[in-house]
């Protein structure tokens, strides 16, 4: 929109320079510049206008001048287990200080919940864990909330952003719960709720859009703060690359770790991270977006009777590339979803698949989906008759899998390592894969690139102090965060103490990086490392058993002020650690179960208790 010198103070010389510069400004130029003349303002500093050379900023047509705003002070809580969440915030925290916010960032963790009933403006980014089930940092404020503790909100106004995965029943359910419970609260919504996918940039976007137009985001761009100023001025430092933009790594090594004989295949990956501008620190993770297995890219194209070559639209109008580019490159085909399949029962005539999305056939829709993929549900539900275009336009974009990295940032830079176990299985007659992993194993040698990210986890850290105790706990490929842990300390001079529990199935073959344990037990950097090989004794032993083994000592770690670390399966090991854990307490501790749990709890808040689970 131009300016007119007939409806405004200016005149016709200033109104064509003004309409030259203008559309040449930045955002953040037009809003530095919209609080420079609020200043102005303010300070009854006098400007050139229409009138003559000493007419006050104020004589201005009230209609063109900037109206006066008064900064809303907003709080925005996080609840992250890999991360995804609390990058959100601070994305979202960056952008509301370049408009004028004054914003409260916080992990629910931290956040102190008699200052609830004091807000007046709340932001939720959380993500959904398990079953449905909040992530660890956000247990506390999720039971706080939902107990008879939680206090009227009727003054509060807020919106919540949710994370998940559609190919878990309960999808989103944590942002959902929040939701809710803030409307029965008294609360009202800004915006509405937005649930996120895997795939959740173009989303989360548009739900930041949504609140930040809410919050007034023209008569707040008035305004201007030191923190906007050095947000902005941070960008610079920042890398390039990002989850949206990956940066190309070298591939350096890809080592099989295992010995020969086993029935495993786990492969040690060196990258180059040189010129990328990427950092991370001892506990984040590593995202690949990987490509999906050519047989069976092959197997679906052939099985639908679809032409190979046939050009096919990307998501999000990014062009046009042949059929198997797309299957193999952009699209997920080995994980089928509820959304998936009520959006293919719109492009096909299929009774059979219709009636398995019936009410009432819950059950036989949750295993379907739990063991079967985009191959099967062509051939078993004969949808060789959907055309290409059709099909892939309802399929989501393949995710990216994320390892927690297993290098020192001091001991490696410039270079990240992953620890990846090679998923392979038959069923069905048919041999399966892991998409990212049997890449990694069989289609990946040194010199070849990956398309990466840094994922930060804000959530797994070692202590502060470089003097804490810690006890990290890490069967199988969980042990890859505590190479990393034990070089950082070790190239740090940390003087804590160190424990490991380690388990595989045999010590002869799957005994990952024993040689570097062992020199880390020589040196004195590993003070403890307890093994369990559940397949070398007749009894199956597992860490957990090691850790009532070690029960006394674990306890006396624990008084001395010792952090917890956690890292592999979620479903068992890291339920039956925690139950361990609470029976270590019991025992040694003299609490009742109750005491043990809220004393575990209380770990988690003191971050003494972190876990890495999937």
């Amino acid at each position: 929109m131009e300016l007119q010198a007939n409806n405004s103070p200016f005149t016709q010389e200033q109104t064509e320079l003004l309409n030259r510069l203008l559309p040449t400004l930045s955002q953040t130029q037009l809003i530095w510049l919209s609080g420079y003349f609020t200043a102005k303002q303010a300070a009854g500093t006098q400007v050139v206008s229409s009138d003559g050379p000493s007419s006050p900023v104020s004589t201005i047509n009230e209609a063109s001048a900037p109206a006066a705003v008064v900064s809303k002070d907003i709080t925005v809580l996080f609840g992250s287990q890999t991360g995804n969440s609390s990058s959100l915030a601070k994305k979202m925290t960056k952008k509301l200080e370049e408009q004028g916010f004054q914003v409260n960032l916080s992990s629910m963790s931290d956040f102190k919940t008699n200052q609830l009933k004091k807000l007046q403006n709340l932001l939720i980014v959380v993500s959904t864990h398990g079953e449905g089930e909040p992530p660890d940092s956000a247990i506390a404020f999720h039971e706080f909330l939902n107990s008879k503790r939680a206090p009227k909100l009727e003054q509060l106004k807020y919106s919540v952003l949710a994370l998940g995965d559609t190919s878990y029943e309960f999808f989103c359910q944590t942002g959902k719960d929040f939701d809710t419970r803030l409307e029965e609260l008294g609360a009202s919504r800004l915006t509405p709720r937005i649930d996120c996918d895997v795939d959740f940039d173009e989303s989360a976007a548009e739900w930041m859009s949504q609140v930040l137009e809410s919050l007034g985001e023209k008569s707040a761009a008035n305004l201007v703060s030191v923190s906007s100023v050095g947000a902005v001025a941070s960008v610079a430092t920042e890398s390039v690359y990002s989850r949206s933009n990956p940066f190309q790594a070298e591939v350096l090594e890809n080592l099989n770790l295992n010995g020969r004989g086993s029935d495993r295949e786990t492969r040690h990956l060196e990258l180059s991270l040189e010129g990328s501008g990427l950092t991370y620190q001892a506990g984040d993770s590593l995202g690949i977006y990987p490509q999906n297995h050519p047989q069976l890219v092959e197997d679906i194209i052939s099985a639908s009777g679809w032409n190979a070559e046939e050009l096919v639209s990307l998501s999000k109008n990014k062009g046009e590339v042949s059929l198997r580019e797309a299957l193999r490159s952009h699209y997920e085909v080995t994980v089928l979803t509820k959304p998936l399949l009520e959006q293919i029962v719109k492009i096909t005539a299929n009774a059979e698949l219709r009636k398995l999305l019936e009410p009432g056939n819950e059950q036989q829709l949750r295993s379907y989906i739990s063991e079967h993929d985009l191959l099967d549900l062509i051939q078993d539900y004969k949808l060789e008759g959907v055309s290409a275009k059709d099909l892939v336009s309802v399929l989501r974009k393949v995710p990216a899998r994320l390892y927690s990295i297993a290098s020192s940032p001091s001991a490696y830079p410039d270079e990240v390592h992953l620890t990846v176990r090679t998923v392979r299985y038959e069923h069905k007659g048919r041999n399966r894969y892991g998409v990212c992993s049997t890449q990694l194993a069989e289609r990946i040698q040194p010199g070849e690139t990956l398309p990466v990210f840094i994922q930060h986890n804000d959530g797994f850290k070692l202590p502060d102090s470089p003097d804490a105790p810690i006890i990290m706990i890490g069967p199988g490929t969980g042990v890859a965060p505590f190479r990393a842990f034990l070089g950082e300390r070790e190239e740090n001079g940390s003087e804590g103490k160190n424990w490991l529990f380690y388990g595989d199935q045999h010590f002869a073959t799957d005994f990952l990086y024993q040689v570097e344990w062992q020199r880390w037990l020589a040196d004195g950097i590993l003070t403890n490392m307890d093994v369990a090989f559940s397949r070398d004794t007749d009894q199956k032993v597992y860490v957990q058993h090691r850790m009532q083994e070690r029960s006394r000592e674990i306890y006396e770690w624990l008084q001395e002020g010792a952090y917890i670390y956690v890292c592999g399966d979620e479903k068992k090991m890291a339920h039956d650690v925690h139950s361990t854990l609470a029976a270590i307490l019991v025992q040694e501790g003299g609490m009742t179960m109750e005491q043990a749990t809220d004393y575990l709890i209380e770990l988690q808040q003191q971050k003494r208790y972190q876990r890495d689970v999937y």
